[in-house]
């Protein structure tokens, strides 16, 4: 009997811990949903997106609406704050209740580093308490891992839409160029071999006007010198913010600073790169450069001519990779905003999970890739056949750019890896260093050596001090102190 007992007592503990979990997964999955279609819950999303991306966000929400939320009980306002700054500001004025201050979103979107802030501050949702294990493994996982902000290492940023970096080309002059010097695209696929083409660039437009020495042209830009950073670190196996539980340590060699110093600052100074408009595709539209690296999200903006004094001509591009240093791993940057969830009640978060996990559904992400360049955040939707597949049934018109773009980097998925650095206090602070210290300072002596020429100076003589040994080792003191003090502030 006591055997028997013991037998029944098994049992029972067992179909209670079975109907506890299985509970816990309908819960995930949408069942017993604490949501009433007759009393609808409205939600409020903040985001930053513009124009053509804004009116797709806003169509999908408009979809959601009239389908899957009429049917839950769930209604979505969104509205635009304007630019990623001014979203991160009404952010944080809520936060702290300022007076004028919209009342908190529902949602938002956030940047890890902002995203990282709110946490701290202890306002945002725990989104593993809303998403099985199942569920969690149908995103791409790097993507998945960056959203883990919390010290518990529970996920608060969800992953709506992501980016990585290209290389977009003016293939019309490229042609000219490329039939008269001997160059080909090969030659793009590392930076140093960006850096040499473009010196060749330079010195045959220079070559183009005998009579007027020192007057070549620059070759190529890159927007977002902190991935420039970051990712040129990571493919020379370095990690430059080391992040453990929220504390960083500064990876700084100085061999490997030296080569993205020499790659990136030595031709700016010497006029072979540029950097004027606030985005480097205006500079393609100006005729100062032919090539840039920039975000995927930037291929809409890629110019159809370009525009010059008396001159305006019509363009054609090419899509590539985006260079990696020479012998480096293949890495490249992910980055994009995800959503967070405001910290609120049961009803609201579980609310915000639901039209997430909607949004991000294949059909709906890539719908809003076609317009925005964004790449899709699940696992089955990262491929060409599943794009197509989309845009036959929706019968979307889509850029070629776009879609050329999107293609290009789902061809290369396997091949590459995709990396941020973790979140930690001041992480917006460090990376402002890297976005404008050498930038900065790049565009500044360019300015000094392009007066020296101008004055009769030759090229050589007007960039001798500033490409020496001494001159790196000024810069990188300074560059170091900049850093340690952002990131320990």
């Amino acid at each position: 009997m006591k055997a028997m007992k013991k037998a029944f007592q098994r049992l029972t503990l067992f179909c209670i811990t079975a109907i506890f979990i299985l509970a816990l997964a309908a819960c995930g999955s949408g069942e017993n949903s604490p949501l009433d279609p007759d009393n609808p819950v409205t939600l409020t999303v903040w985001h930053y997106y513009n124009g053509s991306q804004q009116a797709a966000f806003d169509s999908l929400v408009e979809e959601f609406n009239d389908t899957a939320g009429r049917e839950k009980g769930i209604y979505v306002q969104s509205y635009s704050q304007g630019s990623v700054s001014d979203l991160e500001t009404a952010v944080r004025d809520a936060i702290e209740g300022k007076v004028g201050a919209d009342a908190m979103p529902d949602i938002f979107s956030s940047y890890a580093d902002t995203a990282y802030e709110v946490e701290q501050a202890g306002a945002l949702a725990n989104l593993s308490d809303y998403l099985t294990e199942k569920e969690l493994d149908e995103y791409v996982d790097s993507y998945i891992e960056e959203g883990r902000i919390a010290d518990d290492g529970s996920l608060r940023i969800f992953p709506t839409a992501k980016s990585t970096e290209i290389m977009m080309i003016n293939k019309t002059d490229w042609d000219d160029f490329a039939a008269a010097c001997g160059v080909s695209l090969d030659d793009l696929e590392t930076i140093e071999g960006v850096a040499e083409t473009a010196r060749i660039y330079y010195e045959w437009t220079d070559s183009l006007t005998p009579s007027v020495p020192g007057d070549g042209k620059a070759f190529y830009g890159r927007d977002a010198m902190a991935n420039y950073f970051i990712i040129g670190m990571q493919q020379m196996g370095v990690e430059l913010f080391a992040v453990d539980n929220g504390t960083v340590t500064l990876n700084t060699p100085k061999e490997e600073l030296r080569r993205l110093w020499e790659n990136y600052y030595v031709p700016m100074v010497k006029g072979y790169f540029a950097a004027y408009g606030s985005f480097r595709s205006d500079d393609v539209k100006t005729g100062d450069i032919l090539a840039y690296t920039g975000s995927t999200s930037s291929a809409m903006y890629f110019p159809d001519q370009v525009e010059l004094d008396g001159d305006t001509h019509s363009i054609d591009y090419i899509i590539m990779e985006a260079p990696i240093l020479q012998g480096g791993q293949h890495y490249a940057v992910q980055q994009g905003a995800g959503m967070v969830v405001a910290k609120s009640d049961e009803i609201h978060e579980y609310a915000s999970v639901e039209f997430l996990k909607w949004f991000t559904q294949a059909e709906n992400n890539l719908q809003f890739g076609c317009v925005s360049g964004y790449l899709p955040v699940r696992k089955d939707a990262n491929s060409a056949e599943q794009l197509d597949k989309v845009i036959a049934d929706q019968g979307l018109s889509v850029s070629p750019k776009t879609y050329d773009c999107l293609t290009t980097i789902f061809a290369d998925m396997e091949n590459t890896r995709l990396y941020t650095n973790k979140s930690f206090k001041n992480g917006s602070a460090a990376r402002k260093v890297l976005e404008y210290n050498l930038a900065d300072k790049a565009a500044a002596d360019r300015a000094a050596v392009a007066a020296a020429v101008a004055g009769g100076e030759s090229l050589e003589q007007a960039c001798a001090d500033y490409v020496t040994d001494q001159a790196f080792e000024l810069w990188y003191d300074d560059f170091c102190a900049a850093l340690n003090a952002a990131a320990q502030r």
